[in-house]
């Protein structure tokens, strides 16, 4: 039996036309309400709630609506969500290389391409975290290198239309931030499209090697990473 929930296949967004200044804040605002929720949210989501104020409406209104529901929310029970939500459920990860290669040998490669497209623009990551993850490749495109992100966030566009597919099926409040990330970017290409059908019919392959066949994970440590590092 598949340890994968069918998800609906979903209309690509149409894009919004934007600039890239409204690209780059949709970006930094949805990497902030996208990462979990600590006790020090309250003050991001008011620097949120103001900073999307000029967003073309589509994208404005899914980023502040989720604000909305998170200030409404007790901050334990949104963490408590969060985990239930994306740490519980394969196909809400946060790990965009997951969705092509799941827990295969062939993932390692895959994290390191987000590495060396980082260090083309002289950045590191700066925390404990794995490369791909979303909000890391967000606040990138938006304060790092807009093409080098751009081009990340299309090559990995699968994954990011089968979060936001698991996330609607699931009405998560949070499929509304990954909505307004999908607004601000082109449109998949027919390819992207057909390979998107296929994975959530089938799922990430599942070969469970787990991170520890990788090798060693030093390249995607923290350290030296430079003072406007990815979210340090």
């Amino acid at each position: 039996m598949s340890g994968f929930l069918r998800v609906p296949g979903l209309e690509p967004l149409a894009p919004v036309r934007v600039t890239d200044r409204e690209r780059a804040l949709a970006c930094m605002a949805a990497s902030v309400l996208l990462d979990y929720p600590d006790p020090d949210q309250a003050g991001r989501l008011e620097a949120v709630r103001s900073g999307v104020a000029g967003l073309p409406e589509p994208v404005r209104s899914r980023l502040e609506g989720f604000v909305d529901h998170a200030r409404s929310q007790d901050p334990q029970a949104l963490a408590r969500a969060y985990v239930d939500t994306f740490d519980l459920k394969r196909k809400c990860s946060m790990y965009l290389s997951y969705f092509v290669t799941g827990d295969t040998r062939r993932r390692g490669t895959a994290l390191v391409r987000f590495v060396e497209a980082y260090r083309a623009a002289g950045w590191e990551v700066g925390r404990n975290e794995l490369p791909d993850f979303l909000p890391i490749v967000l606040e990138f495109t938006a304060v790092g290198d807009a093409e080098l992100g751009t081009a990340l966030l299309a090559a990995h566009r699968e994954g990011v239309e089968v979060l936001r597919s698991a996330l609607t099926s699931l009405h998560s409040p949070w499929a509304a931030v990954v909505e307004a990330v999908c607004l601000v970017l082109p449109r998949p290409s027919a390819d992207v499209e057909d390979r998107l059908l296929q994975l959530i019919t089938a799922g990430p392959p599942t070969e469970m090697v787990g991170l520890n066949a990788l090798g060693p994970l030093e390249p995607y440590a923290p350290g030296g990473a430079r003072n406007e590092e990815v979210r340090a």
